[in-house]
């Protein structure tokens, strides 16, 4: 009797711990690692990041019949959630209060087919506040004309002219210039590079010229949002784009539609069809549209090798998981030896 009273205790406290657990990570902190270079410099292939969810207000699960430490799938054949039971978007405390430059982790919206929180999670830095008017010059962000980027967290592609047949590997490396390779032309090569980058670059005997390089203005790239001919945007020229705000109305035309067709439709659920160049929603004419959600632009700091608002539009509120405020532990895998990065341990996130 003792012995299976003491079993009783032990596996009491295990659930006791394990719900613990799952709800600290559910509506407090949980830690992530970094897949790709789309925020290098800030955060590398490698980090992994504790990202606080109370800095925003936690999420109640949109499907709270899940698998806890599964995303989408426990198999390639097996969902690891049910959504008989489906939760509407609620968030504690309220709306969340992002700051400009904020490094948020969030779902990516584009993923229809899984609910919000099942959708895969992207890591990008908030650049367009709702309200703001944002625009790309140069490779660089402006919201209500003003500068928003911090020069010292980007990355930016640039074409090298050496006046030797190579440029050395090693001395690349050791600054930290991993992206990047040779060009067609003898002496040319391209490298993503950050503004310290370049000024230890010029400093080889070797360097002849450092240029950055740079889609130009007025030239049409048809994977940007909205993908449309009536806005002849790319990745380093783009906008002016009005980011939308909870209660503000826009005037919808048929220009101006394919920037706000996907809100109406799939992230505040309307009906939306044309006819001619008249615009219905619900069934009724409509030349104005009020948001019911506040919305977001987020860019990667690896301003040329990043998927992000440029390509899908906006990101709505409910899709935000939380503020990314430390890497706690990062490791380097481009080596075999993937050695530990003694210099990222429990290093503050900016």
């Amino acid at each position: 009797m003792k012995k299976k009273s003491h079993i009783k205790e032990w596996i009491k406290a295990i659930l006791i711990a394990f719900i613990f657990i799952i709800t600290f990570r559910a509506f407090c902190f949980e830690a992530f690692t970094i897949p790709s270079s789309s925020m290098e410099k800030t955060l590398l292939i490698g980090d992994y990041i504790i990202v606080n969810k109370l800095s925003y207000g936690p999420r109640i699960p949109n499907t709270p019949l899940s698998l806890p430490f599964f995303h989408q799938q426990i198999n390639e054949h097996t969902k690891s959630f049910l959504d008989w039971i489906s939760i509407p978007y609620t968030r504690l405390f309220g709306e969340p209060d992002i700051e400009r430059n904020d490094v948020v982790v969030f779902n990516y919206p584009m993923e229809l087919d899984y609910p919000v929180d099942q959708r895969t999670h992207y890591i990008k830095r908030c650049l367009g506040l709702p309200g703001d008017t944002l625009e790309v010059k140069n490779g660089l962000a402006y919201a209500n004309r003003k500068l928003v980027d911090n020069i010292n967290n980007l990355q930016l592609n640039y074409k090298i002219l050496v006046n030797t047949d190579t440029i050395d590997n090693d001395s690349l490396t050791k600054l930290g210039i991993t992206e990047g390779g040779k060009m067609s032309n003898k002496g040319e090569y391209w490298f993503t590079l950050t503004e310290e980058n370049i000024h230890q670059l010029r400093q080889f005997k070797n360097v002849a010229s450092i240029e950055q390089l740079l889609e130009k203005k007025g030239m049409y790239n048809d994977y940007m949002f909205p993908e449309n001919e009536h806005y002849m945007w790319n990745i380093d020229y783009y906008g002016p784009l009005y980011i939308p705000k909870k209660g503000d109305s826009v005037k919808l035309t048929i220009d101006s539609l394919p920037l706000y067709q996907r809100i109406i439709r799939e992230y505040e659920k309307n009906e939306l069809h044309t006819s001619n160049d008249s615009i219905f929603i619900n069934g009724a004419y409509a030349t104005h549209y009020t948001f019911k959600m506040n919305y977001y632009f987020m860019m990667g700091d690896n301003r040329h090798n990043s998927a992000d608002s440029r390509f899908w539009g906006f990101l709505p509120e409910d899709h935000i998981v939380g503020k990314t405020v430390l890497v706690f532990m990062s490791i380097d895998k481009s080596n075999s030896n993937k050695s530990f990065r003694w210099n990222r341990l429990l290093k503050g996130v900016n």
